[in-house]
């Protein structure tokens, strides 16, 4: 046979060999596709019995009811209200600021620092069972402060500023009487009943004004 002639025939062979191989391939890849069309609309059942999942989001902590102020409990005087003040934020001067507009009102300021921890929403007030005339009075000048019982036992409150503080209330829409009892907020449950959780170690013990 003519070597040239070997050559092509060889060449040939090949070329079809390779567009056999390519064409199973091609070929397996259809049926694969087909499949997994045909299992996702549910034409045919799949091959394992397992349903997918997806990982459930953790449940994020709810927090305890505060407690209703008991009946008959009176707007405590302002400066009878001691106040640590406590920045949660990364505004540097908050806690401060806070504090001096605080005092301006009346209230007694105890100290100033940071909050160790972060606070969602506007603020947190954290008292104890003594404290709840206190802290009501003193969440009357905030928009949206999560009343937080804890098991001090002085009337003494803490005031931690979240990133939603936006400043204290314009004091001619605080509706507090000297005469008339405070009202609980919304969904809080009889002293005796609250959830009592461990005492906050937010406070800083040395004032620190530039907080």
């Amino acid at each position: 046979m003519d070597p040239d002639r070997g050559r092509a025939v060889r060449r040939r062979h090949k070329r079809e060999r390779q567009a056999v191989v390519f064409g199973l391939l091609i070929a397996a890849l259809a049926v694969g596709a087909l499949g997994a069309v045909a299992v996702f609309t549910g034409g045919i059942e799949a091959p394992f019995s397992r349903p997918f999942t997806t990982q459930e989001p953790t449940p994020l902590p709810v927090a305890a009811p505060p407690p209703c102020p008991p009946d008959g409990t009176l707007p405590v005087a302002y400066g009878e209200v001691q106040v640590t003040v406590l920045n949660a934020t990364d505004r540097t001067g908050l806690a401060g600021q806070t504090a001096e507009a605080l005092a301006a009102r009346g209230f007694a300021i105890a100290s100033v620092g940071n909050a160790t921890s972060a606070v969602p929403g506007a603020a947190r007030i954290s008292f104890g069972p003594a404290g709840v005339g206190a802290a009501y009075t003193l969440a009357a000048h905030l928009e949206g402060a999560r009343l937080v019982l804890d098991e001090r036992t002085d009337a003494s409150v803490d005031l931690a500023l979240g990133t939603g503080f936006v400043g204290l209330l314009d004091p001619g829409v605080i509706l507090l009487d000297p005469s008339t009892p405070l009202t609980g907020q919304d969904g809080c449950v009889p002293l005796a009943e609250a959830q009592v959780s461990p005492p906050p170690v937010d406070a800083a013990p040395e004032p620190q004004p530039e907080a």
